[in-house]
């Protein structure tokens, strides 16, 4: 019975660790939307079974990242702008949740830890622009984090990773520096207050994040998953 335990806590470790990968690879735009995702290829690029893989895939497909076509063929979900608004706009609310949450409460602690993410989003804004959308994301899912609440936190991790994939569908090349000012600007406003005024400021950087990036289609086309993947799999 131990044994069958910790196969399965292995089992959904690895499952965790393919989507985790994946998820990084769809927001850095290594992936893009259409491009194909072959069990058999993403069982040997992370040293798992086809069925692990077949695993991870339906647990990005329930998330949105990923859309099963017929005979197992699985894609990196293709929105379209009208899902993007959408996305944008379920954020919107969901984050201002966060924020209400968190005004007038962050401690001292926890605003170094969103400043040492905005720091390296700074760090990066020269780099390569996914890198920056990345860390952007991960700046707004700590403050979920820091919410202590499992739902809040689950929902607003999962939109603004279709967030990420919708900036990878219709994104175009921007400069990072309003994000990191925003950002900082963001971090004194929760942790000072009041509420209704962080809630307008967090309404007003998604706002611009969604009329800075929301403009046209990508257009690019399917590379080699093995290749694409060769980073996330380490």
């Amino acid at each position: 019975m131990a044994g069958e335990k910790r196969s399965a806590r292995s089992e959904g470790d690895r499952v965790a660790g393919i989507c985790t990968a994946l998820r990084r690879a769809i927001i850095e735009r290594a992936l893009l939307p259409g491009d194909r995702l072959p069990e058999d290829s993403l069982g040997e690029r992370f040293g798992v079974s086809r069925t692990i893989a077949r695993h991870a895939l339906g647990q990005l497909a329930a998330e949105g990242l990923v859309d099963l076509r017929r005979n197992r063929i699985a894609v990196v979900a293709t929105p379209s702008f009208e899902d993007a608004r959408d996305i944008f706009d379920i954020r919107l609310d969901l984050e201002r949740q966060v924020v209400r949450r968190l005004a007038g409460k962050l401690t001292d602690a926890q605003a170094r830890q969103l400043k040492a993410v905005v720091d390296a989003e700074h760090g990066a804004r020269h780099g390569p622009e996914g890198a920056s959308i990345r860390l952007a994301t991960e700046f707004h899912v700590l403050l979920a984090e820091m919410t202590g609440k499992p739902i809040l936190i689950r929902y607003v991790t999962e939109i603004c990773y279709r967030a990420g994939l919708s900036l990878a569908a219709f994104g175009r090349p921007h400069s990072s520096d309003c994000a990191v000012s925003e950002h900082l600007d963001l971090i004194e406003a929760i942790r000072t207050g009041p509420a209704e005024k962080a809630e307008a400021m967090m309404v007003e950087h998604l706002e611009a994040v969604a009329s800075r990036a929301l403009l046209q289609s990508s257009g690019a086309k399917p590379r080699d998953l093995m290749d694409i993947l060769a980073p996330y799999a380490e």
